[in-house]
């Protein structure tokens, strides 16, 4: 973990997770009960890279895809006290922005807010408990000079779905839980991660380790559909 300027440096994307995307696939559930377990910062380093990172330096493409490339999403974290940790050592809490051409986070407010948020939230209690929340928020004006409205009501929120598909999967690879989030005040979760103007709260999605997980096996699933035909 390197400090430059209030920013820190992620560790690069690599291969780390024990699943295969098919059982992430079948394993991914919405995960609202979270462990006091910090969230290591190598594990969200590579959940922010899947959830809207880097993927083609040459082409300049991420790895959600986007109407035209316009990439209008934006993706915030908000990380509690003790929340977040690497190599013994945890980071400071507060709001920190993603900047997925650097693999970095830039720290936007300093402090631990996850009571703002889950208030913001309409008082959904997992929210303040998760030890780290994704915020991904959208401008709409990258989609939307390119593709008029249908960039507004079609192309970005089919762009946010895609995100969160990706972190959810990400997150489940690395045995940590979430859950898409978009019971809110949208100018409240703005007002917690420090936008306004046309850039727009879409999702918040809380991270963490799952008190419990249901685990099933691709054998339970054939059983099912054996049992149906």
């Amino acid at each position: 973990m390197t400090w430059l300027n209030k920013i820190i440096k992620l560790p690069q994307p690599d291969k780390i997770s024990g699943l295969t995307v098919e059982e992430a696939l079948l394993l991914r559930r919405s995960i609202r009960d979270f462990r006091d377990d910090p969230v290591k910062l190598r594990d969200l380093a590579l959940i922010l890279w899947a959830t809207y990172g880097l993927s083609d330096p040459v082409e300049g493409f991420l790895t959600t895809p986007s109407a035209g490339a316009t990439y209008p999403l934006q993706v915030y974290v908000v990380i509690g006290s003790r929340g977040v940790i690497d190599d013994g050592r945890f980071l400071d809490p507060g709001v920190y922005r993603y900047d997925p051409e650097r693999h970095v986070l830039m720290l936007v407010r300093s402090g631990d807010v996850r009571r703002e948020l889950m208030q913001a939230a309409l008082i959904q209690g997992f929210i303040g408990r998760a030890p780290v929340s994704m915020v991904i928020t959208a401008i709409y004006e990258r989609t939307t000079s390119v593709y008029g409205e249908r960039g507004r009501t079609r192309y970005v929120p089919m762009e946010a779905g895609h995100a969160s598909e990706n972190a959810y999967l990400m997150a489940t690879a690395l045995g940590y839980g979430t859950v898409a989030v978009g019971a809110f005040r949208d100018d409240e979760v703005s007002k917690v991660i420090g936008v306004g103007g046309s850039e727009i709260p879409l999702y918040i999605m809380p991270i963490g380790v799952p008190i419990t997980r249901r685990v099933i096996g691709f054998e339970e699933l054939a059983g099912f559909f054996t049992g149906k035909r």
